[in-house]
């Protein structure tokens, strides 16, 4: 177990809900350079991170899901429906809102990145780790240039945690990585 610890604090502190609440607090500053980008980055966050990673954690207490990163892609189906059903409903209130353009263009990625995830985990179990990782690699490297190319070692090592944990092998994680990263920068990069 002491060997698979450094992995398991990876996994556990870049875990998708942590990475996409934190990225759409950077991209709601920089959506307006203000406090009311991180207002409008804190209401989507709410809908994209907060309520579902909820929805996962009353599952796993229920005994629906056997752990808080739901291992057994059998399990999948219902958080990822959950999440979906949180972020279109978001969706529906940044637009009624008028939130700020770079906010509402990544909902839609995360939204884009969700679906093409789902539809791969119905044959195969693709990591989801590594999927937001990498879109989140590739949305501030669009916000804020290229110099956040250098978060690509991140997604590495948390390839690197899914692997030594034994949830995923490496082409589950490489996988994950293109979809993130290819949902992030088509969507993005076109509704921003």
């Amino acid at each position: 177990m002491t060997e698979t610890r450094p992995a398991r604090l990876v996994t556990d502190a870049l875990a998708p809900a942590n990475l996409v609440i934190a990225v759409l607090l950077i991209i709601g500053w920089h959506s307006t350079h203000s406090l009311t980008g991180v207002g409008w980055g804190l209401l989507a966050a709410l809908f994209c991170g907060g309520i579902p990673f909820a929805v996962i954690i009353v599952g796993v207490r229920r005994g629906n899901w056997t752990d808080k990163h739901v291992r057994i892609r059998q399990q999948r189906a219902v958080p990822l429906l959950a999440t979906m059903a949180s972020v279109l409903v978001g969706i529906a209130l940044l637009l009624v809102l008028d939130a700020p353009r770079e906010i509402f263009a990544l909902v839609i990625a995360m939204l884009a990145g969700l679906i093409l995830t789902m539809l791969v985990t119905v044959w195969w179990k693709i990591s989801v780790h590594t999927a937001v990782a990498a879109g989140v690699a590739v949305v501030l490297a669009i916000a804020y240039g290229p110099t956040m190319t250098a978060l690509v070692p991140i997604v590495a090592l948390i390839a690197w945690s899914r692997i030594t944990l034994r949830d995923h092998t490496p082409p589950q994680t490489l996988a994950g990585a293109a979809l993130g990263a290819l949902a992030a920068a088509v969507v993005f990069t076109s509704l921003r």
